[in-house]
């Protein structure tokens, strides 16, 4: 196995976890940013809050994209796969 495909299935590996890792962190970051406005607002320091929206956003999210998810890992397993076969 060559330097050149070590460092292609390295970079897949790290797309492959930034794309299944996107959804929730916009997410994360849409609801904070909500909730802080909302906050400031009307002057509620509660900071339990904040963490169980987000906590039920991300298991909202997780359950919703379950299954994209799990193609998205599948077809890199798919491709990590093939790449074996042709090297042995």
């Amino acid at each position: 196995m060559s330097q050149g495909e070590i460092l292609t299935v390295l970079r897949d590996a790290v797309l492959t976890a930034a794309i299944l890792a996107a959804p929730i962190l916009i997410v994360t970051a849409a609801v904070g940013v909500t909730i802080s406005i909302i906050q400031a607002a009307t002057q509620i320091q509660e900071q339990s809050v904040s963490f169980i929206l987000k906590i039920l956003a991300v298991g909202l999210v997780i359950l919703l994209l379950s299954s994209w998810g799990i193609t998205q890992v599948t077809d890199y397993m798919h491709r990590i796969f093939d790449m074996i076969a042709r090297v042995y």
